[in-house]
């Protein structure tokens, strides 16, 4: 599965709870109240679990795509 789809779902299924909520690549996710303090430790533990990757700061959480292409460089 696509990183980016990795982490929307993850996202969804975690923090989203009103329905017909959309999320795209760019929403901005601490900012618009997605994820909140205990959200971004949430995203850490799944990051390091999922890809592996432990140097992460909460600037990284931006957004999807944010993320994604961060996790993506730290790949390669």
């Amino acid at each position: 599965m696509e990183i980016k789809n990795r982490i929307r779902e993850f996202i969804i299924t975690n923090f989203v709870t009103a329905s017909g909520v959309f999320i795209d690549d760019t929403t901005a996710l601490l900012e618009s109240g997605i994820i909140d303090s205990t959200g971004v430790m949430e995203m850490l533990l799944f990051v390091e679990e999922e890809f592996d990757i432990e140097d992460l700061l909460p600037e990284n959480f931006n957004s999807i795509a944010g993320l994604a292409d961060y996790i993506q460089r730290k790949l390669t």
